[in-house]
């Protein structure tokens, strides 16, 4: 197997992308009454279910060494070649991967194949990421990245004939570090180390990455962010674009 992107942009990113509880808890729901589960792209065990048995697949090593003691099995693999028998597992999830799998059609088949009742997909929409004040005010390049790597959700249901989706607005104390949830805590982007746990951030030129961190630094100083977005501060929740799409097989 060849060396996987998170094998580099993967360090450092379990204490920055702590699983929140409240998308933990919808993931679960979407799973339904499925006693064991394939997690596709595991990464570092995020959102894995602890009431029912979950065997996680992941390609980059380094992610599955950040796998927390309690974590259930895995296997380094892919989506595309899923290493579970037809009908194998109750349910499949994946959460925030599908942009990084090299056929996406091919891995949410192969999810469908090994899943006799649920087939669960957390993705961004973005559309909605294109409101995002980092986008119109920053970095309008991550829009143009996250266009091009993730499929648009009616790309989704079309794959997933019968697919529901599921808006989940991200809570603005959101344990969650990925770059979207962080809508109400600007000052965050600030920190490579929260930076490095974000792969749009490793897919910028570093030049743009500069430019982006300079220009918020100093409209955080100056008080311009907070003229403009000072709003969401005291918001408790904001649609940055979570969807939870989910095939019920049977």
């Amino acid at each position: 197997m060849g060396k996987a992107a998170y094998d580099t942009m993967g360090r450092g990113y379990a204490p920055i992308r702590r699983p929140d509880p409240r998308l933990a808890a919808a993931i679960e729901a979407a799973l339904g009454d499925s006693t064991s589960a394939a997690n596709v792209g595991a990464g570092a065990g995020s959102y894995e279910p602890t009431d029912r048995l979950v065997v996680a697949v992941e390609p980059s090593a380094v992610m599955l060494t950040q796998r927390p003691p309690p974590a259930g099995p895995a296997v380094q693999g892919v989506a595309e070649r899923l290493p579970f028998r037809t009908g194998g597992v109750d349910g499949a999830m994946t959460v925030i991967s599908v942009h990084h799998w090299t056929d996406l059609g091919a891995g949410l088949a192969e999810m469908v194949r090994v899943a006799r009742r649920r087939v669960v997909v957390v993705t961004i929409d973005t559309e909605v990421v294109a409101g995002h004040w980092m986008v119109q005010d920053y970095a309008p390049e991550i829009l143009d990245l996250h266009v091009s790597a993730f499929p648009t959700v009616a790309d989704l249901c079309r794959l997933l004939p019968g697919a529901s989706v599921t808006a989940w607005p991200v809570p603005a104390d959101c344990t969650d570090g990925f770059l979207a949830a962080l809508w109400s805590r600007p000052e965050a982007h600030l920190d490579p180390a929260v930076r490095a746990a974000s792969s749009a951030w490793h897919q910028l030129p570093e030049p743009v990455v500069d430019r982006i961190v300079r220009d918020l630094a100093g409209d955080l100083a100056t008080g311009r962010w907070d003229d403009r977005h000072g709003h969401l501060r005291g918001a408790p929740a904001l649609d940055v674009g979570v969807r939870i799409v989910t095939t019920a097989l049977a």
